[in-house]
């Protein structure tokens, strides 16, 4: 039988690990083939590896997402390697340091504003107009549980998921005409390395972190991954701007 996305390419950034890795993962499920990008280009070839052995098309590309040039080539190698651009699934991030307004460094607010918003403002400047040669397609971008409410301590990676689900939508509005839809999803708190690395092997901020959800524990990165990968298909063909939670209903309390 043929898969659902058997002729499509997608690209994932943040593909190297988390949520990106299992992305590459179900987006080759599905039939597409998968360029995956990331800052670490071993981690990158590691997904890229995995795909292969499922069976899978991929390819890797290390790339410096906050870099005009890097993001533009790498959208070129997908395009090139496999004929075009289906999907995107901006995915870089990073939860910066913890610290209050007053005392957060500028170099880490400019550190981070880089990696979680100018990287999606990039991305999606690059994929759109590879979308557009394909007749549209579709782009989720990530933001957060605290991009739909505040968290006290991290004022950089807060305002930064806000400003994505702004960008998204101004996005959404203007290329939904064109065949192309954009929305984000939202997760909550997800067991990946970078949220490992944020909790410090500390059972108390793990148990603290889970509890914060009604469902009461972190989500699978293939959880998240599933939302992405649903609203990047034709199953998902009436949502435009959109930012979906995926949260085990944290937001809903």
């Amino acid at each position: 039988m043929t898969k659902p996305m058997h002729d499509k390419v997608a690209l994932i950034t943040g593909g190297g690990s988390g949520i990106g890795h299992a992305a590459a993962l179900l987006f080759a499920e599905e039939g597409a083939s998968v360029a995956v990008v990331d800052l670490n280009g071993d981690r990158a070839r590691e997904t890229a590896a995995a795909v292969q052995a499922a069976g899978g098309r991929a390819l890797a590309v290390a790339a410096d997402v906050t870099v005009w040039d890097q993001v533009a080539a790498a959208v070129t190698a997908a395009a090139q390697t496999f004929g075009g651009l289906d999907y995107a699934f901006n995915n870089a991030g990073t939860t910066g340091p913890g610290a209050s307004t007053a005392d957060y460094e500028e170099a880490e607010w400019d550190r981070v504003v880089a990696i979680n918003l100018k990287s999606v403002f990039l991305s999606m400047k690059a994929e759109i107009p590879r979308l557009l040669e394909r007749g549209g397609g579709a782009i989720v971008n990530t933001s957060s549980g605290a991009g739909l409410v505040g968290f006290a301590g991290l004022p950089a990676y807060v305002a930064t998921k806000h400003a994505v689900l702004g960008l998204t939508k101004a996005a959404a509005l203007e290329y939904v005409r064109a065949g192309i839809r954009i929305n984000a999803i939202c997760p909550g708190s997800t067991r990946t390395p970078m949220l490992e690395g944020f909790m410090g092997g500390d059972p108390k901020i793990e148990k603290m972190m889970a509890n914060a959800a009604p469902i009461g524990r972190l989500a699978q990165p293939r959880e998240i991954a599933e939302a992405a990968v649903w609203l990047c298909s034709d199953r998902a063909s009436f949502m435009v701007g959109a930012a979906v939670p995926v949260d085990g209903g944290a937001v809903a309390t």
